[in-house]
């Protein structure tokens, strides 16, 4: 309860029913562990916040960026709303520390699972709708997920960025290295790294090569901006 409480005044909403955040907050692992009962965990949550996420989100991109076509809009929608962008969301958070886990989500690094971490987002984005109807989810949304947009357009654009800063101002080739792969086919774990002239920079890790390389292209642009100071 006093992680509860703690939680909502990170994410600045005090939740007229606890069993809602307390729902947000349980993965499957926790509820199948302690028997909680059909529908006991996240995931429908996760399924009402995700298109409350989606809604909020082309809102406010149809309305920022009045002269960007379409195809440009979807292709940011896409971008802010994928797994590593959300859970590069959650830092300011701590959302991992207030998860409901199982055992053995907990003993291989569940709190800092990128999918995890996520879906909990969504899963809470869609406790507040329910809880205090759109109007108060939009607000969590545009505090959470839509502050501060350049640093986050810095992020999921990061290997754009990367390449064209690389390309216009440093010799060489941007390569992306596989350090190393672990885990069964279904829960992959690659740790990759960004080489600019064969000199080795940030480091990213992912469920998928893509997102691993998107991580790493982010450190490497911060680390880049860091020597400039």
């Amino acid at each position: 309860m006093k992680l509860q409480k703690e939680f909502e005044e990170r994410i600045g909403y005090q939740f007229c029913n606890g069993k809602l955040l307390k729902q947000a907050l349980t993965h499957s692992s926790y509820a199948n562990e302690c028997h909680m009962g059909k529908h006991a965990d996240n995931e429908r949550l996760e399924f009402l916040g995700d298109a409350v996420l989606e809604i909020v989100v082309s809102e406010f991109l149809y309305n920022k960026y009045p002269k960007y076509p379409e195809g440009e809009l979807t292709r940011m929608r896409a971008s802010m709303v994928c797994e590593p962008t959300l859970a590069f969301c959650t830092k300011d958070l701590d959302l991992g520390k207030y998860l409901l886990l199982g055992r053995g989500e907990e003993q291989t690094g569940g709190r800092g699972r990128k999918s995890i971490l996520s879906d909990a987002l969504e899963a809470v984005i869609g406790a507040v709708y329910l809880d205090g109807g759109f109007a108060s989810a939009k607000e969590l949304v545009l505090r959470v997920v839509l502050n501060d947009i350049e640093h986050k357009q810095l992020f999921f654009d990061s290997k754009t960025i990367l390449q064209e800063l690389v390309q216009g101002k440093y010799g060489g080739d941007l390569v992306y290295r596989l350090v190393s792969e672990e885990g069964p086919d279904h829960d992959k774990k690659f740790l990759v790294e960004a080489r600019i002239a064969d000199v080795p920079y940030g480091q990213g890790t992912g469920r998928t090569k893509k997102s691993a390389e998107q991580e790493a292209a982010y450190e490497t642009l911060l680390i880049l901006e860091h020597k400039k100071k």
